[in-house]
């Protein structure tokens, strides 16, 4: 029961199929958000493959690469749950759930930055 649970809070369930049909409008727009994760996570994705395999092999460009395709598999990962959870609300016409998805970004995009300026000054010193 409790793996049930677990599985539950962490990939909800089909948000079609509780509440009524909100205007399309909203139903777009949550989804619009959704893809836009998306895409941000194939570009992330993409940044840390091109680290991993164009940049000189130092282990700054190996740290830098992995720390790049976490982040891209966070985003991945959290942006279905989120398009779920906003879905679900407004079916079942509610106030749309906290999402800490930006902060979180915005706080490792700033690391990952700071540690690729870091790592690359140590290289070329």
């Amino acid at each position: 029961m409790a793996e049930q649970n677990t599985r539950r809070h962490l990939l909800p369930p089909d948000p079609r199929l509780v509440g009524e049909e909100p205007d399309y409008r909203f139903t777009l727009a949550n989804e619009r958000t959704f893809l836009a994760w998306i895409r941000t996570a194939l570009a992330l994705a993409a940044g840390g493959l091109g680290a991993l395999h164009l940049i000189d092999d130092t282990y700054s460009s190996a740290l830098l690469g992995i720390a790049l395709l976490a982040l891209s598999v966070a985003t991945a990962a959290t942006s279905y749950r989120r398009w779920a959870l906003n879905e679900t609300s407004m079916r079942l016409n509610e106030p749309l759930p906290h999402s800490r998805l930006p902060q979180v970004m915005a706080v490792a995009t700033t690391v990952v930055a700071v540690m690729a300026a870091i790592l690359f000054a140590i290289d070329k010193a």
